[in-house]
């Protein structure tokens, strides 16, 4: 094992069971990743990318093939061990927000840090400077249900980088914001990662944004492919 490389999967597979039927959405994936490196994932729909951050960020488990975070194998790890792995190194961003109805945007972006104990004022300050990173400062006190899905997804991004974590995933981050905010948020990721050192793994749909990435790949019927140049 490199202790330099973030992430590493060696031969990844995985398979679905639907019936009688074995469906194989990853086919032998082969990936590593430095601290600070961002890699953005193309593709359609069902060829594999949730599956892939999924399996990275210790959600689901491999078929076969290793998965090494921050120089741990993890492949064979239980749940609790996963959990604690999570907890320590990765964080998500999904297509869906899964805020918490009932807490203002500013305390939805303090709970990771108040989870982990953190001093209340250090969890508040930190809250209240992302959120005015992705231009939601006049919304602190309001409630998801009071947020279109955009501004609710740029509090999911703003919670996923409080603690400053290791890995980022993020699974069609700007799915539901407009062209010019997606823009934005896409560009903070990518800021964010380079300043704190954190690998930013991209899965997206949307080709303009992941170009702005040097290191990407598309996936096609499971595996990566790599895009020819356009410029």
């Amino acid at each position: 094992m490199n202790e330099n490389f973030v992430v590493e999967i060696k031969d990844l597979r995985k398979t679905f069971k639907l019936g009688e039927k074995s469906v194989e959405v990853l086919k032998g994936i082969n990936l590593k990743l430095k601290r600070g490196e961002v890699l953005a994932i193309t593709g359609a729909s069902g060829v594999g990318k949730t599956t892939l951050l999924h399996i990275i960020g210790g959600i689901e488990k491999p078929t076969s093939g290793r998965i090494i975070i921050d120089g741990i194998d993890i492949t064979d790890f239980d749940e609790e061990s996963l959990s604690e792995i999570r907890g320590k190194k990765t964080a998500f961003i999904f297509q869906f927000y899964h805020l918490l109805p009932d807490f203002t945007v500013l305390e939805n972006v303090m709970l990771p840090g108040l989870i982990k104990k953190l001093p209340f004022k250090t969890c508040k300050e930190k809250a209240l400077f992302l959120l005015q990173e992705v231009g939601l400062s006049e919304r602190v006190d309001h409630f998801p249900s009071e947020l279109s899905g955009g501004e609710q997804q740029r509090v999911a991004i703003a919670r996923a980088l409080l603690l400053e974590p290791l890995i980022i995933l993020a699974d069609e981050p700007t799915g539901n914001l407009d062209p010019k905010t997606a823009e934005m948020v896409f560009e903070l990721l990518i800021e964010k990662a380079q300043k704190n050192q954190t690998t930013l793994i991209v899965a997206t749909h949307n080709l303009q944004l992941a170009r702005k990435v040097r290191n990407r790949v598309e996936m096609v019927d499971g595996r990566f492919s790599f895009p020819h140049e356009e410029e």
